[in-house]
């Protein structure tokens, strides 16, 4: 029972912080689920399920904020989509999911610790040919892993330097959210399997998003939070990769 106050605990702080930069939080949530030893099967469409509420709830906050650029966005969403639903539907043998899993989360670790500072005034135009093929192959992976995406197009978004900080957030945020949505519903399609304590996962992933967001898109200093974070998916990655646990 402690472990699991521990694990509510730090599921709190990880909603937290990722709505605080505008992102649902599945990796956060696969790292925990897989530092505690949770079966695949589960984590997938926890992870994603609890996506959409904290992803809806920051998208509001930087919407509220004028920072969403939909010209950005519907491209990207356009082909995220089906292609989120298909990856949904692929059951991957458990010790490749979690290999690919294992390396994927260190997307966000490089994202916390290395943020590019992009000014307005150095924005370019993105092309939509472009923007198609990045969101297919981010929603083919997001389907497949149980992830909304936005680890993956953050940081691809401001290196193309097609949005700055808080305009990264508010699309990423949407982005994660449809991802999470048919990646969900492809997952239905071959059957899910959830906790028995489910209820209390969104309940805590939508308290902690709920401030994340709110205090995310009002500026404040997350850099303690961040750090932190940034060891518990390494953790999680490590374990992911070199052990069979």
């Amino acid at each position: 029972m402690d472990t699991l106050y521990i694990f509510y605990f730090l599921l709190f702080i990880v909603a937290f912080l990722y709505a605080s930069v505008g992102h649902g939080g599945a990796s956060g949530y696969l790292a925990l689920m897989a530092i505690f030893s949770m079966a695949p099967e589960v984590m997938k469409p926890t992870a994603l399920l609890l996506n959409l509420f904290v992803s809806l709830t920051a998208f509001v906050q930087y919407y509220r904020g004028g920072h969403f650029k939909w010209s950005i966005f519907w491209p990207l969403a356009l082909a995220s989509v089906p292609f989120a639903f298909l990856g949904g539907m692929v059951q991957m043998d458990a010790s490749v999911y979690k290999k690919i899993l294992g390396f994927l989360l260190l997307l966000p670790v490089l994202r916390f610790l290395f943020k590019p500072n992009v000014k307005e005034e150095d924005l370019k135009s993105s092309g939509i040919l472009l923007s198609l093929v990045v969101g297919a192959v981010i929603g083919l992976l997001s389907g497949l892993i149980g992830i909304g995406g936005g680890i993956i197009l953050s940081p691809i978004l401001l290196l193309l330097m097609w949005t700055n900080q808080k305009q990264t957030a508010a699309i990423s945020a949407m982005f994660i959210f449809v991802n999470s949505l048919s990646g969900l519903l492809g997952q239905l399609t071959t059957g899910v399997t959830f906790s028995g304590n489910m209820i209390y996962f969104v309940i805590i992933a939508f308290a902690g998003g709920l401030g994340g967001a709110y205090l995310g898109s009002i500026r404040f200093n997350q850099n303690i939070l961040k750090y932190s974070l940034a060891i518990v998916l390494l953790v999680a990655s490590f374990k992911l990769v070199f052990t069979t646990a």
